[in-house]
């Protein structure tokens, strides 16, 4: 890893940090004084009811959170679309520090759960969520799991403390056991969703998503415990949870099947494995990216278009040397 990334990355855990012991000083609830009763002899009026807000003033009331998630997608689509590699870490950093530390506004199980029971957040009062999931629907069905590579708080926690850690500390699991060990995820969205359509309780949710470690109402040593052993994985076999684990990432990955704009590919990928051997989350099987895993890390797109290191690009440069040689020769 470069000296620039990880000072980044040090600098987003400072921060982290910071706000963390911010969020964590107690708040100070205040008591209404009791009311006293009237007078003796007077006469009790009732109180005038308080008219409801409008919707002009409740959207004022959330412009904030609204400015947040629409100025972090704007980061993050143009560091996407842009493809690069600065601006990417830029984008896990901010996903950290703002969605994650500061906003807590993640994308959950218990929302696709709220999907099928008709029982998502009131729309009037959440209009920053649901900007994020129109987002995140939206991107999905256009460019895949865009939502899992750049934007989910977590998953941009795991790619940055991946990016520190020297690849000796790390396991390579073997391609076959890595495609199988990718369908415990669907596993776990399916044992979810069951467990939530028999019992209608969306509580199981901080035992199959570590996304509460952003919060500070679920501290049970059992969930803790969970918490510690998955980053502790993590540090060994990379985007452990991501990969193998994410009910929400399964979600998002049969989604995606409905992509429209996929990763292009040359002719030449049939029998070239850099991209493969590049790929950190196992989406790329020979000619074949699997969109249901890929994330959009945009680390084959560079390689497509690296004209140094992609043989399509050596080839046409090779064939270009030979005409002209032979031209050359003909015009002698």
């Amino acid at each position: 890893m470069t000296t620039a990334r990880r000072r980044l990355f040090f600098l987003a855990l400072g921060f982290s940090v910071l706000l963390a012991g911010g969020a964590m000083t107690p708040a100070l609830v205040a008591q209404a004084p009791a009311q006293e009763p009237p007078a003796q002899g007077g006469f009790d009026f009732p109180e005038e009811e308080e008219e409801a807000p409008t919707w002009a003033e409740d959207i004022r009331a959330q412009a904030v959170d609204i400015a947040i998630v629409a100025g972090f997608s704007v980061l993050a689509f143009v560091s996407f679309f842009k493809k690069s590699v600065r601006l990417k870490y830029i984008t896990l950093v901010a996903a950290v520090l703002v969605l994650g530390v500061y906003k807590s506004l993640l994308i959950s199980i218990v929302n696709v759960f709220g999907l099928m029971g008709g029982n998502l957040p009131i729309f009037r009062y959440n209009l920053a969520w649901y900007l994020l999931a129109a987002i995140t629907a939206v991107s999905t069905v256009l460019w895949g799991r865009v939502y899992c590579g750049r934007i989910c708080a977590f998953g941009a926690f795991t790619q940055l403390v991946d990016a520190i850690l020297p690849d000796r500390w790390r396991v390579n699991i073997p391609r076959s056991m890595e495609r199988r060990a990718s369908w415990i995820k669907y596993g776990i969205l399916a044992g979810v969703v069951t467990y939530f359509l028999v019992t209608k309780n969306p509580l199981i949710y901080p035992y199959v998503e570590p996304f509460w470690m952003f919060g500070l109402h679920l501290r049970t040593p059992v969930l803790l415990t969970m918490l510690g052993t998955l980053l502790i994985t993590t540090v060994f076999v990379r985007n452990a949870y991501c990969r193998f684990l994410c009910p929400l990432g399964a979600f998002l990955g049969i989604v995606s099947n409905l992509t429209v704009f996929r990763i292009k590919r040359w002719s030449e990928c049939s029998t070239c494995r850099i991209c493969e051997k590049t790929c950190e989350w196992g989406a790329i099987r020979g000619p074949k990216i699997v969109m249901t895993e890929c994330v959009r890390c945009d680390d084959c797109e560079r390689l497509y278009a690296d004209e140094k290191k992609c043989p399509h690009h050596l080839i046409l440069i090779r064939k270009a040397d030979i005409l002209a040689r032979r031209a050359a020769q003909g015009r002698a």
